[in-house]
């Protein structure tokens, strides 16, 4: 990491602006749909309430996030209009805020703050479900992990923000 003081860790540093949240889905067993939700409950011990991967242990990954903005990148590497979220089996979609740069930091999506732990990679299936070339569009492109910091209600609509301090 840069030193807060250098030119380079001043705008690294500097504040993102707020996107909201698109889109929330939970996978509720292995290879089944993902389903979308309006709302998703985050806690810290548990994860994301109703996601396969609850209370599995692994605390770095209890969420996966993915912006829109990827969502159609990878659409136009697949000569497509659009692709539906559920696909890309993330748990939110954000639009409006770069999530790479907010690798480390804190950020809140509604009642829940979570710390962003790194990148949620492109998993085999992406060939299965986006066809031909879905790994390799996806590449780049798949999104975030996080882990939760502090728990709470994450509804479709509500403001995603960097924690100050965070």
């Amino acid at each position: 990491m840069f030193a807060t003081a250098s030119p380079l860790g001043t705008l690294m540093d500097a504040a993102a602006r707020p996107g909201l949240v698109g889109w929330i889905g939970v996978r509720p067993a292995r290879r089944v749909e993902m389903q979308a939700v309006a709302e998703a409950m985050l806690d810290p011990a548990q994860g994301v309430d109703g996601d396969r991967y609850r209370a599995n242990g692994q605390r770095t990954r209890q969420v996966s996030l993915i912006q829109a903005e990827h969502l159609v990148a990878v659409a136009a590497f697949l000569g497509s209009e659009g692709i539906d979220p559920a696909l890309v089996r993330r748990n939110i979609v954000v639009a409006g805020i770069n999530l790479l740069a907010l690798k480390g930091r804190h950020l809140r999506l509604g009642d829940a703050v979570l710390e962003i732990t790194g990148p949620c990679h492109p998993c085999s299936r992406m060939g299965e479900v986006l066809g031909v070339g879905g790994y390799n569009a996806m590449r780049g492109h798949g999104g975030m992990t996080a882990r939760i910091v502090s728990g709470g209600m994450v509804r479709i609509g509500d403001a995603v923000m960097r924690v100050e301090g965070g």
